[in-house]
């Protein structure tokens, strides 16, 4: 879950790489996450169909589809980021230096997530805490080395 929360922090640090900081320029990010998002999502999807080309049995397009429409949650970790660059572009906030909010906002979702999941899973509050701390800590490992590969 670390590398899809955070890939939309990094997605959107990419797409204002230059500086611009126009609430148009806003609105153009926020569409190109969208875009990023379903892409990736389908390209995952027909990963794991061509996977399953392997197994020797046909399984139709339904499941197929099916398949497909399996890899909502890609799609679906980019709502917070894109609410943040939608808001921006609108005028409800500035729109400078909206990175290291969609960036804090990540995080703290990586966390809140690894908490809630722990807890779901009978773990005590201790262990939720430590849990929810390395997921987000592993999402900073992801944008520390995105930094150091570019």
């Amino acid at each position: 879950m670390a590398a899809t929360c955070i890939a939309p922090a990094c997605t959107a640090a990419a797409l204002t790489e230059q500086g611009e900081t126009a609430p148009a320029d806003r609105f153009n990010s926020a569409q190109w996450l969208l875009v990023t998002a379903f892409a990736s999502a389908l390209a995952h999807g027909y990963a794991h169909l061509m996977a399953l080309r392997g197994d020797r049995t046909h399984h139709g397009v339904r499941a197929g589809v099916r398949l497909l429409l399996s890899e909502w949650p890609l799609v679906v970790a980019t709502v917070p980021t894109l609410g943040v660059l939608l808001g921006a572009a609108w005028g409800w906030w500035p729109t400078a230096d909206v990175e290291c909010v969609v960036f804090a906002v990540n995080v703290v979702l990586l966390f809140a997530w690894g908490l809630s999941a722990a807890r779901a899973a009978g773990r005590t509050w201790g262990s939720a805490v430590r849990i929810g701390t390395v997921d987000a800590l592993l999402g900073l490992v992801v944008v520390v080395a995105n930094a150091v590969i570019k």
